[in-house]
């Protein structure tokens, strides 16, 4: 039995696209927060932040995050995961929490070389390099805090898989 692996980073930092391979290389499970939070409101993240605004987005977030953790199982979670600190200690104390850290560049150009206007609203209404730089600047020392690991997501989906592989191996021989 392997303790779940949490994926944690903003916007566009690959903790779904890693999260899959990572998976799969471990033989593990893999689950989406936001998916599944999606799938069980029946509404997209911008339906849900319309109905019920950010704060009842953020409780299913919670619920969600805490339905979802079981062992061999590797989550990636949503960029605001971190805001709670609740979430942060349960992720901390439940799991390894992996803070994949991008620069403000690479993130921006992921984003909009694949923009997902239905699934997550503006949190700012501002152009997506900068509103990424503002989100990342007051959330970068959360994802920190809550990271028993941090990876350099700004790499090849295989590299930060390995990276991620490297320290698993290190902190299990440790």
């Amino acid at each position: 039995m392997t303790l779940p692996i949490f994926l944690t980073g903003a916007r566009g930092c690959g903790k779904t696209t890693i999260g899959v391979q990572l998976a799969r290389v471990r033989d593990c499970q893999f689950v989406d927060t936001d998916r599944v939070l999606q799938e069980q409101a029946q509404m997209t993240v911008a339906g849900i932040v319309e109905k019920e605004g950010w704060s009842g987005f953020r409780a299913r977030e919670t619920a969600t995050l805490q339905s979802v953790t079981m062992p061999s199982t590797v989550i990636a979670t949503g960029g605001g995961i971190i805001l709670s600190e609740f979430n942060r200690q349960f992720m901390r104390e439940k799991g390894i929490v992996i803070y994949l850290c991008a620069p403000v560049d690479v993130l921006a150009q992921r984003l909009e070389a694949t923009p997902k206007v239905t699934q997550r609203p503006t949190l700012t209404g501002k152009p997506i390099s900068e509103e990424v730089s503002e989100i990342l600047a007051e959330r970068d020392a959360l994802y920190r805090d809550a990271a028993h690991y941090v990876v350099n997501g700004a790499q090849d989906p295989e590299n930060v898989v390995a990276e991620i592989q490297a320290v698993l191996l290190l902190a299990r021989a440790s």
